[in-house]
């Protein structure tokens, strides 16, 4: 089990929380940034993580992460949170295995740096899509740009798998574009190692993928990574789809 530490902020809003209003909260005070200046609710959330780690196999998973810094200080509160831990003789995994989500393109293009510092990435894409694009998928006005499928996009998808597999550490991916199957070809040809998908899509996205073989999906990315527009990557897939 993976769990993401408080993701707040954003589209994510609770009630019995105090976040600050703000005119662009998508960029502002969100996730990590808040778990990062109240840490007495972020340390609560880490040692309960922490202590159900001895029932299981359990993953700490950091959302929004940006920077190497932001890393540095979440993986520090982990340090401190297992140090009072064995203090009060409370059992944990020692070796919890901790991620992080990348959801910008400043981690994205980082993402050498931050898989030194990681035992796993999560992709993102529905944030990812929309930072890289600089548009909202719920603004019908620019909606037409907000496609995993856009150049830019595949780039930088290719730069983190490739970052986990140089770093060997395991790279999942979540979000819409991941049951996509237009996405599914090229997500094999990168080496993708986990699908998060929803459980209605478990079969359905199992089949596609059973249906490439890496050789074939390497020669559609190929191709794909050379197209200049989004559309013409779309209309490609899908007619390589079509005759498959």
């Amino acid at each position: 089990m993976t769990i993401r530490t408080l993701d707040i902020g954003g589209d994510k809003k609770i009630s019995y929380l105090k976040i600050p209003s703000e005119e662009n909260p998508f960029m502002g005070f969100r996730a990590v940034r808040y778990c990062l200046k109240y840490k007495d609710i972020f340390k609560s959330q880490i040692r309960a993580i922490l202590r159900a780690s001895t029932l299981g196999d359990i993953r700490i998973m950091f959302p929004f992460i940006t920077c190497v810094e932001e890393l540095g200080e979440c993986k520090a509160v982990v340090e401190e949170a297992k140090s009072e831990l064995t203090q009060e003789n409370i059992s944990f995994d020692k070796n919890i295995k901790i991620g992080i989500m990348i959801e910008t393109a400043s981690a994205a293009l980082i993402a050498d740096l931050l898989a030194k510092e990681s035992d796993f990435f999560s992709i993102g894409t529905n944030d990812l899509t929309g930072y890289t694009m600089a548009c909202d998928r719920n603004n019908g006005n620019v909606s037409y740009l907000y496609s995993a499928l856009q150049p830019s996009v595949l780039r930088l998808i290719k730069n983190i798998i490739e970052s986990g597999k140089n770093n060997c550490i395991p790279v999942g991916m979540c979000g819409v574009a991941v049951a996509n199957p237009l996405m599914i070809p090229m997500l094999i040809s990168f080496g993708l190692d986990e699908f998060s998908v929803f459980p209605s899509t478990v079969l359905k996205v199992g089949k596609e993928i059973s249906s490439w073989s890496k050789s074939k999906a390497d020669k559609i990315a190929q191709k794909v990574m050379n197209l200049a527009t989004e559309a013409e990557i779309r209309n490609y897939l899908n007619c390589e789809l079509s005759n498959a």
